[in-house]
């Protein structure tokens, strides 16, 4: 078969993805070899992936290939997350579009929608992750909501409710007033925004006196319940005991003291707004104050807003200040500049919402969790992470778990009754009514009275159990695969979902298998666009992987990405990354294909030059491996990378087979072939984890009748014993080859021109070996040593390890032409030079233009004036060489 001129990805990308999934390469069963699992962090079903999903599963599937070739049973297990919030915010939308409403379809119909929502986006997802090699169990497929994960749930909460960990209770919650369900403290982003603080006067009850407060939410007045200062502040203790009159409802509220208010905001004196805010309800709690919700789910007033019932929260901010104008107690408004919360599914401004919700108590549950990062038996990359880490767990507030849509894991809670206890907790309403009829002691309760929670769990009670889960873990704990599979290897991830996913997978482990989920995790820099935002489907700001993928080939991202990302370190996408991976991808099929160019031919008598390289080579390999390993080890896998491409780009490509490459025509002895194949498979072997498509190409070409073997499941290179001495010799002599093609390039020095090198070295008989090298990547017609500086030297000279060289050229005719293209140099020169001048010496010029532009045309000026010398120096030097 004929070797393509071009590499094509698209075409190569697709066959040899076929040529794994054929050969069962991905697929992992229990056996006697040791273990190494994956878990994907399952990206949501709210449309395709984007740059950060690529690096994110091009890091996993370095981290499997590795392993696999290294012969651990590697088990990657790809999976998409069901996503409440966000894909039943996509839907809606979706449905608004064409007219519909979920409610007005009603729970069934709606869910019907979503599920084939997720099946379309489940299927471009997976697609996508195909496309960039990912070598998943593809066997091993999950989906969040399929039965296997969601029985797990069920029994989980069913267990932990039992156990006294879930409990149900009024709290003031992050509430989406677009998604209309509350939000963790985790799923709210806050931004800087300069807003107004409105100073607003409360009369006081039985005195013509006000009390002034200042707020940024007027419109929350109607649920207030109280006014708070300092029990330190001097300036109002006249008022304490009193109350206060609330303009337009005229309500009175006690007027009292806490030490949470800052004196030094605003007036001193806070209103105190319990439904509404968490700081606010805590001193409710504590001094008994009534809480006045105030709000709808959608964010308008309710009834406790009188005539502004029914309108949107922002709106009644600027009727109500008028209003309030009107009534002449508001004394100033100000600009202030604070945080605002908003929500990151919907992007919408969160409201703190008194809400009954269900919760699960963290903070015993998470001791065991602190303390296995604290004692390293989980490990964080970097280790920066572990101080975040700790600062969340040791603060950990109880986790609320329900969220108020139709999409997910309907809670197993079913009612029977008014009262708030009127529940209990089962895995179907059969199981429920054997329950309630126990409970509520009424043996005639029949299954018409009871209704389950129309509420779902948090999409991440469900991803929390994955590392169990997948292997069915919570409702067959002792299972084969679960015992076999479970702690897995690592988690690669975002530091950004470290609280949502990675602490809360950690606990779970500990809290239902008494063991760590993973060994290490791995957290990815986040990566941005030019304006320096997160990459991500709610900003819509990623390129499309597809397209890029389509026009650079999917091992050309993987390398741009793995060249540009370390762990732990955001960095800024730029498309030119993928030139880079593109350019390196042609680079190694221009080296196979001329490798393969070559015809061999045996008992040929082998050149000094073509031995000795392929002794430097084998070691330089073994060498460099050693390097790469380590810093592999260590998840420094940009550097393992740039270590690799320097190997095959500069030490493979511009010297070793430059060095062998036949003169004269395409016949290389047998050994030298054989080695180099070699040593193009070792490569090969270690570029497969990062690109794998290109590497398992040009390893079906490479012996193409004898080999059996995929490359994919060929075994890693061992790390043998190197000669470092020989390293730094002909280190050494890549270094006088460097200079020798620096002159040339400085002194436009044509490589057809012949060449002769005098060396004073100290120790000759050891470097000497390497001249045959020397001679022909440098284009020497000879090296002469010398102890001594000859008699009418070359003008180069130079120094390597204190050893002196002098670069001469070698014949008189050499140098008469020479001369010739030198005396043009200098006549070019002095053409520039006059250009310049002409401006530099027009007055009218110099007083017209900017002082830095002027700098910058006289700096030009020197440097040509310091060139032509130059130049003028060598002339003289070679005319009088041409003499002698």
């Amino acid at each position: 078969m004929d070797i393509p001129i071009k590499y094509n990805p698209k075409s190569v990308e697709k066959k040899r993805y076929h040529y794994w999934i054929k050969g069962n390469y991905f697929s992992s069963y229990p056996d006697d070899r040791i273990p190494y699992t994956i878990i994907m962090p399952p990206p949501n079903i709210t449309g395709t992936l984007h740059i950060g999903h690529m690096l994110n599963n091009t890091i996993q599937d370095v981290l499997i290939r590795y392993a696999r070739m290294k012969g651990y049973n590697t088990c990657w297990v790809p999976g998409v997350d069901h996503a409440s919030i966000a894909t039943e915010a996509k839907v809606v939308h979706n449905l608004k579009k064409r007219g519909l409403s979920k409610f007005f379809l009603g729970r069934e119909k709606f869910l019907y929608h979503v599920i084939e929502w997720s099946k379309k986006h489940k299927n471009i997802i997976f697609d996508q992750i195909r496309k960039l090699g990912c070598s998943c169990d593809w066997n091993r497929t999950q989906f969040t909501m399929n039965s296997k994960l969601s029985q797990s749930v069920t029994k989980v909460f069913i267990d932990l409710y039992d156990k006294g960990y879930i409990y149900r209770d009024y709290h003031v919650v992050n509430w989406d007033t677009e998604a209309q369900t509350t939000l963790s403290d985790e799923e709210v982003s806050y931004k800087e925004h300069i807003g107004k603080l409105y100073y607003l006067k409360y009369k006081i009850k039985g005195e013509e006196d006000y009390i002034t407060i200042a707020t940024t939410r007027p419109e929350t007045i109607f649920g207030d319940t109280a006014i708070c200062f300092h029990p330190d502040d001097s300036r109002f203790h006249h008022l304490k005991g009193k109350y206060a009159e609330i303009p337009i409802i005229n309500r009175y509220i006690p007027i009292i003291q806490d030490s949470y208010v800052d004196p030094n905001f605003g007036t001193g004196c806070l209103k105190i707004t319990p439904a509404h805010d968490i700081y606010d309800k805590n001193i409710a709690d504590k001094h008994r104050l009534d809480v006045i919700n105030i709000f709808n789910k959608n964010g308008t007033l309710n009834e406790r807003g009188l005539h502004y019932q029914g309108m949107d929260r922002f709106k009644v901010r600027k009727k109500i200040i008028e209003e309030l104008n009107n009534l002449k107690v508001v004394k100033n408004i100000e600009n202030f500049n604070h945080k605002v919360g908003f929500s990151e599914r919907t992007l919408s401004v969160v409201e703190q919402r008194l809400s009954l919700q269900w919760f699960l108590k963290m903070k015993k549950i998470s001791i065991p969790a602190i303390e296995a990062v604290k004692n390293g038996d989980i490990q964080f990359y970097p280790k920066k992470f572990r101080k975040t880490y700790f600062k969340w767990m040791n603060q950990i507030r109880d986790w609320n778990i329900s969220r108020q849509l139709w999409w997910g894991h309907r809670i197993p809670v079913f009612f029977y009754g008014k009262k708030l206890n009127d529940f209990v907790v089962a895995e179907n309403l059969e199981k429920a009514l054997e329950k309630a009829k126990f409970k509520s002691k009424n043996p005639y309760l029949n299954r018409h009275e009871m209704w389950q929670e129309t509420d779902v769990l948090d999409t991440w009670f469900s991803s929390w159990l994955l590392p169990l889960s997948v292997f069915n873990g919570i409702y067959h704990p002792d299972n084969h695969e679960i015992c076999y599979y479970y702690p897995t290897e690592e988690i690669v991830t975002g530091s950004d979902i470290l609280f949502f996913w990675v602490a809360r997978m950690i606990i779970s482990g500990f809290l239902f298998k008494n063991y760590k989920p993973f060994k290490r995790v791995y957290f990815t820099g986040i990566v941005r666009d030019h304006k320096n935002n997160k990459i991500s489907k709610s900003l819509n700001n990623s390129p499309d992987p597809i397209d890029l993928m389509n026009k650079y080939g999917a091992d050309a991202i993987r390398m741009g990405l793995m060249l540009n990302s370390s762990a732990g370190k955001d960095f800024h996408f730029e498309e030119k990354i993928c030139s880079q991976g593109r350019n390196f991808s042609n680079k190694i099929w221009n080296v196979f294909r001329l490798i393969k160019s070559w015809k061999i031919i045996k008992n040929q008598e082998i050149p000094d030059s073509s031995l000795l390289a392929i002794k430097w080579f084998k070691n330089r390999f073994y060498y460099v491996l050693n390097i790469f390993e380590k810093n592999f080890m260590e998840y420094k896998l940009d550097k393992s990378l740039m270590i690799l491409y320097k190997l095959v780009w500069y030490d493979f490509s511009s010297y070793y087979l430059e060095i062998i490459k036949p003169v004269s025509n395409k016949y290389i002895p047998e050994i030298v072939y054989l080695n180099t194949v070699k040593y193009l498979e070792n490569i090969l072997k270690l570029l497969h984890p990062y690109m794998p498509f290109i590497s398992e190409e040009i390893w079906s070409f490479l012996r193409k009748r004898d080999r059996k073997e995929a490359l994919i499941v060929s075994s890693w290179p061992e790390k043998k014993f190197y000669d470092y001495d020989i390293l730094e010799a002909f280190s050494k002599a890549r270094e006088i080859i460097s200079q020798i093609r620096n002159i040339r390039n400085q002194n436009h020095i044509s490589y057809k021109k012949s060449l002769v090198l005098f060396s004073i070295r100290k120790r000759e008989k050891e470097e000497k070996k390497y001249d045959s090298i020397i001679l022909k990547l440098a284009s020497l017609s000879k090296i002469i040593p010398v102890s001594k500086k000859p008699e009418n030297i070359p003008f180069f000279s130079f120094f390597i390890d204190k050893d002196l060289f002098f670069l001469s050229l070698d014949d008189k005719i050499c140098y008469s032409k020479h001369i010739v293209k030198i005396e043009k140099k200098i006549q070019y020169f002095y053409n520039l030079l006059s250009m310049i001048r002409k401006n530099l010496y027009n007055s009218k010029y110099v007083s017209s233009v900017p002082e830095i532009l002027l700098m910058k045309e006289r700096k030009k000026e020197n440097d040509i004036l310091n060139k032509i010398n130059r130049f003028k120096e060598y002339l003289e030097y070679l005319k009088n060489i041409k003499k002698k």
